[in-house]
């Protein structure tokens, strides 16, 4: 039994102290790949990944608590791990769909399922949560109650959908270089009949809240330069759940989960999860 425990910590320390980058360059066949890893004890968690990015995204976080004993699905959402072009008809109600297909999947043989979530995969999260009473908890990670300048924003896409159908994505030279995992991963252009389904999400995951009474752990980083500063406390402010926790995370990109290596984000959820 003692060389049993031995083993799974050694397994639990190589999963926090690997450098995500040197991961990526070993799994890269696995990058749009959607995964599940069966757990032993019984419970399980779903993963969701953000828009225009893939299951990667939060795969290493799912061998994480794989390790620790939780089944694991990270499905991969219409639109997403091929090229651009695929998103342009997708609505917000097939990405819905797709989570939900997961979830029922998973709740065919555990009673107790966690669904975590980042940027766009929170605001699918918090949708299945209202939809789905039974879920146990919910992580929601960079999730957008509202993004910055959203007025000018959408007014300014709104214009540009008549002019082309595709705009590249910007980054700020203060934020996140070209070799993070999330940029690596994810399509660095997207339709913008897209950006517009996300948004219709957004302004519906967020009237949804009061409704969502699952225990919640909000993560935000607190240099994200999508998200409005003010996200993580209207969240925390507008959830009904009686149980909620929040944590803002330093020196981080937007959806920061495939790149973090410090922080100790990794063992919060999971504590967060064995707590709940």
């Amino acid at each position: 039994m003692l060389i049993m425990i031995n083993k799974t910590c050694e397994k639990t320390r190589g999963v926090l102290s690997a450098d995500p980058k040197q991961l990526y360059e070993e799994e890269h066949g696995l990058l749009k790949e959607p995964f599940y890893f069966l757990g032993t004890n019984g419970k399980a968690v779903l993963l969701i990944h953000g828009w225009t990015s893939v299951p990667y995204e939060v795969r290493r976080l799912g061998k994480y608590l794989n390790e620790n004993g939780y089944t694991v699905s990270g499905p991969l959402l219409r639109g997403h791990g091929t090229k651009p072009e695929d998103l342009e008809n997708v609505r917000w109600e097939e990405w819905l769909c797709d989570v939900t297909r997961a979830y029922e999947e998973l709740a065919k043989d555990h009673e107790k399922i966690f669904v975590a979530g980042t940027s766009m995969g929170a605001n699918l999260t918090a949708m299945l949560a209202k939809n789905k009473a039974n879920i146990s908890g919910i992580i929601l990670m960079a999730m957008p109650y509202k993004i910055k300048l959203e007025k000018i924003s959408v007014f300014i896409v709104n214009i540009l959908k008549y002019f082309k159908k595709y705009y590249k994505k910007f980054y700020p030279p203060t934020f996140g270089a070209s070799t993070t995992i999330t940029r690596l991963i994810s399509y660095q252009s997207y339709p913008i009949k897209s950006a517009l389904e996300l948004y219709k999400l957004m302004k519906i995951s967020r009237k949804v809240l009061l409704k969502v009474k699952q225990p919640c752990f909000i993560l935000q980083s607190n240099r994200d330069h999508v998200v409005a500063k003010n996200s993580l406390e209207k969240i925390y402010e507008k959830i009904s759940s009686k149980i909620k926790e929040k944590k803002y995370v330093d020196r981080a990109y937007h959806t920061f989960i495939s790149d973090i290596k410090n922080e100790h984000i990794f063992e919060d959820i999971l504590n967060f999860i064995n707590k709940n």
